[in-house]
């Protein structure tokens, strides 16, 4: 088998755990191992080897639970990688995943650190923490393994995939359109309908490969919108100047996510992105008519995964790696950039202080900008 082959086979009874059914909280796998054939167990967890695969989705929070959660209840072999209180919920009691057609409990395996793992060519791991963490999640994942998984980078930005380069072999980019909310440990709430999601996947800096066609076609039967691109990065950079409203809806609340700030966000996005000389694929629009927000409790998701940083009292974003991302493009090709500058520093410091979302009002920083 050649180290890109992706590979589905029947499933397999494991001893200790249900036959695939997709009612929770049964665990269901899918597995390319035949009768008496070993599995690596590590911490009591059994992973595919040999020629099997497993999804590991490394950050099980909002996008990363969404995407492990719905791989699992359609019968694909998922381990989660979590932290803190959310990485002891998910041993002790399974995941509480929300959508709007109702809630289920689902029983995936989780462990704490790649370590734990025995991680071989054929397993691919999605990366879905925040950029901010993809130094140290990385450290860990090459200090855990000597083989070349896929190295799925699920993350908004576009540094991520830069940084997978320089430790893994095999690195893909995918642009992440999933509405979905991370606040109580153990608890994800997938509220995209009628599709979780749209994730857009290609090799990275170009291409797609047969691993790509592979997750695609996995993600596509496991409720998302899915397509092949050679040109993701085009994607991601569009989702960058999407993104750029984030910091708005996080520092002055939900309405203002869609106000004048956010033109000034943007406007500087676009004049940076166009002084860069980079290629930009104008598509993220027209695919807000494939997934919608559905209600929870009668409710719609209350804030963007920056909003939610806040308030969960994280004490960091990604807000770096988003609009300072436009900030150090337009330092480097001579654009001023003073929105997306403001808002870097400001969110920064709310972060740090532990203040919480919509401390600020839209007027009184268009104020400063004036």
């Amino acid at each position: 088998m050649a180290e890109n082959d992706l590979i589905l086979i029947a499933p397999l009874r494991l001893p200790g755990y249900a036959r695939r059914s997709r009612q929770p909280p049964y665990p269901s796998f899918r597995t390319g191992l035949g009768p008496g054939q070993g599995l690596g167990t590590v911490n009591g967890l059994r992973t595919g080897h040999d020629g099997a695969m497993t999804t590991i989705i490394y950050g099980a929070g909002g996008i990363g639970g969404t995407i492990g959660g719905a791989l699992h209840r359609a019968g694909y072999e998922v381990v989660l990688i979590a932290r803190g209180a959310h990485l002891e919920s998910l041993q002790s009691m399974g995941m509480r995943f929300r959508m709007p057609s109702g809630d289920e409990t689902l029983t995936i395996p989780t462990v704490g650190s790649p370590a734990e793992l025995s991680i071989g060519n054929d397993d691919r791991v999605i990366l879905a923490m925040k950029t901010q963490d993809t130094v140290a999640a990385l450290d860990d994942l090459a200090a855990a393994t000597n083989n070349e998984p896929a190295i799925v980078c699920a993350q908004n930005g576009v540094e991520n995939e830069r940084l997978a380069l320089r430790r893994f072999a095999r690195v893909y980019g995918m642009c992440v359109l999933i509405p979905a909310t991370h606040l109580e440990p153990g608890v994800i709430h997938a509220e995209g309908i009628p599709k979780f999601g749209v994730l857009d996947i290609g090799r990275f800096p170009t291409g797609t490969d047969q691993a790509s066609d592979q997750l695609v076609a996995d993600l596509t039967d496991s409720g998302f919108v899915s397509r092949a691109d050679g040109d993701v990065m085009g994607r991601k950079y569009r989702k960058l100047i999407r993104n750029l409203g984030n910091a708005v809806d996080a520092l002055c609340g939900r309405p203002s996510r869609y106000g004048p700030l956010t033109d000034k966000v943007t406007e500087e996005g676009w004049a940076v992105l166009e002084a860069a000389g980079l290629s930009v694929t104008d598509t993220n629009d027209s695919d807000n008519a494939l997934v919608q927000q559905g209600e929870i409790d009668g409710k719609k998701r209350a804030g963007s995964s920056t909003w939610q940083s806040l308030a969960r009292g994280m004490g960091s974003t990604e807000i770096d790696y988003l609009n300072g991302e436009i900030v150090l493009l337009g330092r480097m090709h001579d654009v001023p950039t003073p929105a997306n500058s403001m808002l870097q520093k400001l969110l920064a410091d709310l972060a740090r202080t532990g203040a919480p979302p919509g401390s600020y009002d839209e007027k009184e920083l268009l104020a400063r900008l004036s």
